[in-house]
């Protein structure tokens, strides 16, 4: 009995994966770097605690907040070419299956082939067929607004909680060292778990998340020193 071959593809995860690893990797950039530039000038945990758990939920709301805007914004978009192609489709069907067909051949198949294809493909969905290959619309990556700022918004705060129980669970005299080492664990840890879920190379994701994360808390912590004030 022959077995049969299944495909795996990430294609599917796009949406929610990119809003997940994002607000994550803000929470933990965003307010380790804060408890860093703060604890570097201050030695009063409970302030700084206190600073923590409002960049929390600032960066949550705001988060939520921008996802949904931009998110809301591209599905706008989206709509709109959905009903301009629509009636391009009722006022020149000659025209869209000529497009159809064009598109067809510029991907390889014969002028013959390509107009056989157009023409079955329009009798059975011609929005489909238009919305797909003509404006790349695609059911794995069509905007759904309230999905990612909701996404965002729990993925920060998971993120964001990470570096502040670095802070209660640290003698206040090596706080910077243990919030910036734990908070570096977590990037390295967040990295691994979006590339093994995406699909893509482990050492570079890892790289790439921990190196600007520790350039970020670096910064703050310099800031900290400098003006030796809360900031």
């Amino acid at each position: 009995m022959q077995k049969q071959k299944t495909e795996l593809h990430f294609m599917s995860r796009i949406g929610w994966l990119r809003a997940a690893v994002l607000g994550a990797n803000d929470g933990i950039i965003s307010t380790a770097s804060l408890i860093v530039g703060v604890a570097a000038a201050s030695t009063d945990k409970n302030a700084i605690l206190l600073t923590g758990i409002a960049g929390l939920v600032a960066g949550a709301l705001s988060m939520a907040a921008g996802e949904y805007v931009s998110v809301s914004s591209q599905a706008d978009t989206e709509k709109s070419d959905l009903v301009r192609e629509r009636a391009e489709l009722r006022d020149f069907p000659e025209i869209e299956l000529s497009e159809l067909k064009n598109i067809y051949v510029s991907r390889g198949l014969t002028p013959e082939l390509a107009q056989q294809v157009a023409l079955q493909l329009s009798a059975s969905d011609a929005l489909g067929a238009h919305l797909r290959d003509e404006l790349g619309f695609s059911e794995h990556v069509t905007a759904k607004p309230i999905q990612a700022a909701l996404t965002s918004a729990a993925t920060f705060s998971f993120g964001a909680i990470l570096p502040i129980f670095g802070l209660m669970l640290s003698p206040m005299n090596i706080a910077v060292w243990t919030v910036s080492g734990s908070s570096i664990l977590f990037l390295a840890l967040l990295g691994g778990i979006g590339a093994l879920t995406g699909g893509s190379q482990l050492t570079k994701a890892i790289v790439r998340v921990t190196f600007w994360g520790a350039i970020a808390m670096a910064v703050t912590a310099g800031v900290g020193h400098l003006f030796g004030a809360v900031v």
